[in-house]
């Protein structure tokens, strides 16, 4: 059966969803593509989506932000679902993985392209709250994506729970003896040092998603 032709417009929005996809690693959303494609109503945009969802071009999950998922066989544009499970920031621990081969799952989510995160599994998202790691380009609203691991090295960027303050930190990790330096990545904002049996490594960061402005 031969694939169902799309229309000047629908080849407009599919284009502009593969390059935005290729420029920021996540889905655009109704309003992007209203912009991208000059296309002044929503419900225009959402009309062309239904289009190429029933023509087999897209998929799209009402229940996602961003929920639009590009079919496409070419390497690396495979779309996966990471949970968004809480911010970075000082208050009550996150509900991270308890090991390893934990699955985290989350009402609120986003989908980014494979090619973003290391390995699929053991990964979730945090939004980022304050401005502790600006020189680092990870600013307030961002999200950042983290491995589920606790085995790092040296300069790592890292989510740490600290036991003792009973809050949670963006930090680069250094080990020096039996205590450990949590840098921020802004040169105001002086490191924190404690004892390596005060902190639960509870992440890596393996890719930033900025926030739109």
């Amino acid at each position: 059966m031969a694939a169902k032709a799309l229309s000047r417009k629908q080849k407009q929005v599919i284009n502009f969803i593969r390059q935005y996809l290729r420029d920021n690693g996540y889905p655009p959303s109704v309003r992007d593509i209203g912009r991208g494609c000059n296309i002044s109503s929503t419900s225009v945009v959402v009309y062309n989506l239904n289009k190429l969802e029933k023509a087999g071009y897209i998929r799209r999950q009402s229940d996602i932000s961003r929920g639009i998922e590009l079919l496409d066989k070419r390497p690396g544009r495979r779309l996966v679902y990471i949970p968004i499970i809480g911010e970075i920031a000082a208050g009550e621990p996150i509900p991270v993985p308890d090991s390893a081969t934990s699955t985290v799952t989350s009402d609120e989510g986003l989908e980014v392209s494979k090619g973003l995160i290391q390995r699929e599994g053991n990964v979730y998202a945090l939004k980022v709250k304050g401005e502790s790691m600006v020189d680092a380009l990870i600013g307030d609203g961002d999200i950042v994506l983290l491995n589920y691991i606790d085995n790092v090295e040296e300069g790592n960027m890292v989510a740490v729970w600290l036991k003792k303050e009973q809050e949670i930190t963006l930090k680069k990790l250094f080990r020096e003896g039996e205590r450990v330096r949590l840098e921020s990545a802004n040169s105001h904002i002086s490191p924190i040092y404690t004892s390596a049996d005060n902190i639960d490594i509870q992440g890596k960061v393996v890719a930033v998603i900025r926030r739109m402005s």
